[in-house]
C-alpha cells in the first residue's frame, strides 16, 4: 500500500475464495484497503437513487412515508448512507429542532446486511453529532420498529413533549410511536456501544 496500491487482498487457502473475494462485494479473504470501503458519510445528491432504492419497498409498504425524489434533493444534505464499496446499505435522516431536540429519521438498512450491526452503527454515529453539536434530545417516530429504539435507550413520549414546531406538523393519522433519548455525554454512547450484539 505504500507504493500506490490502493487494496490488497489476503484470500484463504480453498476452493472458490479468489473467485469470491474478487466477484463479490463481501469476499472470501481480508482486504486492506487505502479508501473508504465500508463506512458512514453525508449523503451527497450522487446518492439520491441509492438511498431511493433503499427506501422506496418500505414507502410502498406504508412503513416511511413518501418521500418523492425532488424531496430527496431538496433535503439530502439532511442525510447520512453507510456505504460497502460504494453501495448504499444503510441511511438515515437527522434534522435538528429548538430546544436542544434533533429527530432522527427514515434509518433503513438494506435486507442483505441487517444482521451485521449497521443499524446500530447508523444510530450511534448520528447521536455522537447530535451530542456533539448539543442536541441531548433526540427522538424518532416509528410505525413499525419500536423494540429496536427501546432496546437502545429511548423511551415512549406523547406528542405534546416534542419541540413546537415538530408538533406543528406531527402527523397523528399515522399512528406513530414518538420515543425520545436523553444524551447526556458521550460517555452514556460509549457504554451502549460495549453492548452491542454483532
Amino acid at each position: 500500500l505504500e507504493n500506490g496500491v490502493k487494496r490488497a487482498h489476503i484470500i484463504p487457502p480453498r476452493n472458490g475464495a479468489l473467485l469470491q473475494e474478487l466477484f463479490t462485494r463481501d469476499g472470501a479473504g481480508t482486504l486492506i484497503s487505502q479508501d473508504l470501503y465500508d463506512g458512514i458519510r453525508r449523503a451527497d445528491v450522487n446518492d439520491l437513487s441509492g438511498i431511493y432504492d433503499l427506501i422506496r419497498p418500505l414507502i410502498k409498504m406504508g412503513t416511511l412515508i413518501d418521500r418523492p425524489l425532488n424531496v430527496l434533493e431538496k433535503d439530502i444534505k439532511s442525510y447520512f448512507v453507510y456505504t460497502r464499496d460504494n453501495l448504499i446499505v444503510a441511511c438515515a435522516q437527522l434534522h435538528r429542532f429548538e430546544g436542544g431536540f434533533a429527530e432522527i429519521g427514515c434509518l433503513v438498512v438494506h435486507k442483505d446486511y441487517r444482521r451485521d450491526g449497521r443499524g446500530d452503527a447508523m444510530l450511534g454515529y448520528l447521536e455522537r453529532l447530535c451530542e456533539r453539536s448539543g442536541a441531548s434530545n433526540v427522538f424518532v417516530l416509528s410505525t413499525q420498529t419500536m423494540q429496536f429504539f427501546v432496546e437502545r435507550g429511548f423511551r415512549e413520549i406523547p406528542s405534546e413533549k416534542l419541540p413546537p414546531s415538530r408538533q406543528a406538523t406531527y402527523n397523528s393519522s399515522r399512528r406513530s410511536k414518538i420515543f425520545l433519548k436523553r444524551i447526556q455525554n458521550d460517555r452514556d454512547l460509549d457504554a451502549r456501544e460495549l453492548m452491542w450484539d454483532r
